[in-house]
């Protein structure tokens, strides 16, 4: 029998294809928002049939997918050649066919810090959302150890009836390790083994279960939704009673990242699958893929997050720690809630004690340990390697070192654009078996988690000072005291240095990130299977920083909002967030970021500013949005319109206005290029008091004219949601770099803040003449000037903060506002060098200093691989 031409054109395809692409992969066939009609077992057995379609058998399918995506959405993950996968993609119905990508993770006193602990009056976020009470906190991580007393279920009702989530036994893990508190726990495995091939668990330390080895997603879930834990430390560090935000809401636990460090596109999606089908509340991610990023119509993340708040469920994400650089936020989809991470006032601090008796403080997490005497300074540059270059051996780079000259000595490192990490300089002295290392590096609070031997940080000014010590003597000594835990004496919030900056990447007129939280310093629960180093062993609470833990603070605080306003959409509970938050520290004066040098916050690093619980709990007003606003952004950004309709299951037209992402109503207004005049929209609910008034107050970025109009709105019974007019006008030729300010409405109770955020760009013909309109218009304001707290802090600053009385406290709390440009100068100590700088010096510094801020920041304590 003769074939057909068009069968033996299609043979031959089939004898080529494994020539020209038949290396296997793992590929995720993403065919947008599931068909309300269909039953996800037969949206199960579709995709098999669409793939033994195209693989030649019922069998072949069975073999190749991983996993089917029946519940939130419609779609698969499986094992294909480049051939199959292009065939698949020009499948009807077919949105998008993508390469399965790797994702990395991004880690007490936060809670008390931020106000969220019960009142006296019996007023707070806290009590009047009953703690959180039946909320459920999907986490994506490293999974959980179920054996923690954050975990324990006392004072817990029954498992909410709407949950239909379960939990899947694997190795070390059975349904009894589940209790009132953790009510769900899946793993997911499939997509890392299509990657790297079948986990060996001799090799690494894993368990093929929900079970955590590495200590992360136990963090993240405690932080969030960890249980009371008195007398809980790390080490005798911040010792007191651990707790979790939502203390009375419940955790799904999705592990989806494993003891490499990796945590794969497939895996992850899948989980958002299982996540929205069970019915959690909210679903907190601690991970992100480093830039560039995927368009959002290609990313996971963003894929799994609208379908999750398509359907009511708010996403937290972590912003990345990547900073202080420009452009590096990550998981900037406007559908997501992005946090950056802040610090708090806890600090930990150590005595260096040199031989000629001079006294310096500085940071550390050693709890270990010490020599009973003191230890010879080597300076690192004086004792590199025979092939070392000296900028690698001054920060003590990996084998930048003579062993030899090392051993049983303390090493003196500096900071370098090269190596900013005090890890890596603590493993290049301990493998060469030194005993200490002083890391000297511009001021920030994250510390490295030096564990085996002691390893304190200081700023530039005590390294230096130290370093001439050491050149000037024949015998340069030293001696470590122990750490000590000191709160309540710092400047915060600040904006830690690795925290990922705006704008966005891929869409710079949408404010990144969204929100800051406590993620410097944070005591929360851990895995004892997590050795973290082989001196200690194991632990059952750590101190982790990062975005990772910044992002779990804001979790918690959206479980809270969620037993509190359980009608509240995504977009409504992100709006009261972002414009309550501070923008000032706890001492009046507005949030610096850290640097190289310091600078003063803006909203790139902040978002809406650092979080304020129980502000957000009574907002006021909500910037509220839906589906169909996501629709016109996703068509604004360019995105083929099959694929925006097969993504959300509604028919989508779009029509492209140059002003359309400009007019998406978030709680900000950012405009990457004003030319001339240009006016935005936005429209508010109520959700206070029926009859209720707000009036505009504006604070204009320099440079910009702002108007409102109406610059009054009434509500009352009817009359719950109202549009209003902004309108910038350029005032310069040409800018090129943006300028920040903000929008407030007040009713005389509530105040409802919006960054405004301008980059002006060359006008294309002069501006006419202006004459006031009838809106509200806003000044740019003149700031006033504070002193910064001091540098360098005296010797006896532990002694006196610790103690009953007797001594100044060597963190200067900065003096309330003054005149323009009017900062503090006050002495804090008998031989104390005047360390407080002004306003106008601050400013001076950073014009001198500039190109220091472009020092990329690398997180201490948030290696990927095994653990951050």
């Amino acid at each position: 029998m003769a074939m057909s031409p068009l069968l033996f054109i299609v043979f031959l395809l089939m004898l080529l294809e494994p020539c020209s692409s038949s290396r296997s992969n793992v590929y995720i066939v993403y065919m947008g928002e599931r068909h309300h009609g269909l039953r996800p077992e037969l949206v199960q057995e579709a995709h098999h049939g669409m793939l033994a379609a195209v693989l030649g058998s019922e069998q072949a399918a069975m073999d190749a997918i991983l996993y089917s995506y029946r519940h939130g959405f419609s779609g698969f993950a499986a094992v294909l050649t480049g051939g199959q996968a292009a065939r698949l993609s020009d499948w009807p119905g077919v949105v998008r066919v993508v390469r399965n990508r790797v994702l990395d993770q991004h880690t007490t006193r936060s809670w008390d810090f931020m106000g969220v602990n019960p009142s006296p009056s019996g007023g707070g976020i806290l009590l009047e959302s009953r703690f959180g009470e039946d909320s459920i906190i999907g986490v994506l991580d490293t999974g959980i150890w179920p054996e923690s007393a954050s975990f324990r279920d006392d004072g817990i009702g029954e498992v909410p009836r709407r949950w239909k989530g379960r939990c899947v036994a694997g190795e070390k893990f059975n349904a009894s390790n589940c209790n009132r508190k953790i009510i769900g726990a899946k793993w997911y495995v499939k997509g890392y083994e299509a990657e790297y091939g079948k986990m060996n668990t001799s090799d690494i330390y894993e368990f093929m279960s929900a079970r955590d080895a590495v200590g992360h997603g136990t963090h993240t879930a405690s932080t969030a939704a960890g249980a009371l834990v008195a007398n809980a430390s790390f080490r005798g560090l911040a010792k007191g009673v651990a707790r979790g935000g939502a203390q009375r809401a419940r955790l799904a636990v999705y592990k989806v990242c494993w003891a490499t460090g990796d945590c794969t596109a497939a895996d992850i999606l899948a989980a958002f699958d299982d996540a929205i089908h069970d019915g959690v509340d909210v679903i907190s991610v601690s991970l992100g893929q480093a830039p560039p990023l995927p368009a959002y119509v290609d990313d996971v993340l963003s894929i799994g997050s609208f379908h999750a708040v398509a359907k009511g469920v708010v996403v937290v994400c972590s912003a990345g720690n990547s900073g202080p650089y420009s452009e590096t936020v990550i998981n900037s989809a406007p559908w997501i809630v992005t946090v950056a991470a802040g610090t708090i006032d806890r600090i930990f601090l150590a005595k260096i004690i040199l031989g000629n008796n001079s006294t310096y403080v500085g940071q550390t997490l050693y709890s270990g340990k010490h020599p009973s005497k003191s230890v010879r300074i080597v300076y690192a540059e004086d004792i590199s390697s025979d092939n070392a270059d000296d900028t690698d051996a001054r920060s003590c780079t990996a084998g930048s070192l003579n062993a030899t000259l090392v051993k049983g000595n303390v090493v003196l490192c500096f900071q370098t654009r090269a190596q900013r990490s005090a890890s890596v300089a603590v493993e290049t002295v301990k493998k060469a078996r030194g005993v200490g290392v002083i890391f000297a590096q511009f001021l920030t609070k994250d510390i490295a988690s030096s564990l085996d031997i002691p390893c304190v940080q200081v700023d530039y000014q005590v390294g230096t000072a130290i370093l001439a010590y050491t050149t000037s003597m024949r015998n340069p000594v030293a001696q470590f005291s122990f750490p000590k835990t000191i709160v309540g004496e710092l400047v915060a919030p600040e904006v830690a240095y690795f925290s990922s900056r705006g704008p966005s990447s891929l869409s710079p007129s949408i404010l990144k990130p969204d929100i800051a939280a406590p993620g410097v310093n944070i005591l929360a629960a851990w895995s004892p299977a997590a050795a973290i180093s082989s001196a200690i062993g194991s632990v059952n609470f750590k101190i982790d920083s990062g975005t990772s833990m910044s992002c779990p603070h804001i979790s918690g605080v959206v479980a809270l909002l969620k037993s509190m306003h359980p009608n509240w959409s995504p977009a409504a509970v992100k709006s009261a967030l972002v414009t309550t938050a501070n923008v000032h520290d706890a001492y009046g004066f507005e949030m610096v970021s850290e640097a190289a040098p310091y600078n003063d916050a803006n909203p790139f690093d902040y978002g809406g500013g650092h979080v304020n619980p129980n502000r957000a709990a009574h907002p006021g007003l909500v910037y509220d949005m839906g589906v169909s606003d996501y629709m016109r952004f996703l068509c604004s950004m360019g995105y083929n319109t099959s694929a925006i309709s097969s993504m959300t299951q509604q028919q989508t037209t779009c029509q492209h206005t140059p002003k359309s992402q400009l007019n998406l109503n978030v709680p900000s207004i950012t405009i990457p290029e004003l030319r001339g005049k240009l006016t935005v929209s936005r429209t508010v609910t109520n959700v206070g008091p029926a009859l209720s008034k707000y009036r505009a107050r504006v604070e204009a970025p320099p440079g910009v004219d702002v108007t409102v109009s109406p610059s009054l709105l009434t509500f009352n019974s009817t009359v719950r949601k109202l549009p209003f007019k902004v309108t910038f006008q350029a005032k310069l030729k040409v800018q090129g770099r943006y300028t920040f300010g903000s929008l407030t409405w007040e009713d005389g109770t509530h105040t409802v803040r919006i960054p405004l955020v301008t980059s002006q760009t060359q006008r294309t013909q002069p501006l006419p003449q202006q004459s006031p309109g009838s809106g509200f218009s806003g000044g740019s304001g003149a700031g006033a000037g504070a002193g910064l707290f001091v540098v360098a802090p005296p010797a006896s600053a532990i002694d006196a903060a610790g103690g009953g009385g007797g001594g100044r406290r060597w963190l200067l709390r900065r003096r309330r506002r003054g005149r323009a440009g009017e900062g503090s100068d006050e002495g804090i100590g008998a031989g104390t060098r005047r360390a407080a700088t002004s306003m106008r010096k601050r400013r001076e510094e950073k014009s001198r200093f500039s190109h220091l801020v472009f020092w990329k920041a690398e997180s201490n304590c948030h290696k990927v691989k095994p653990t951050n």
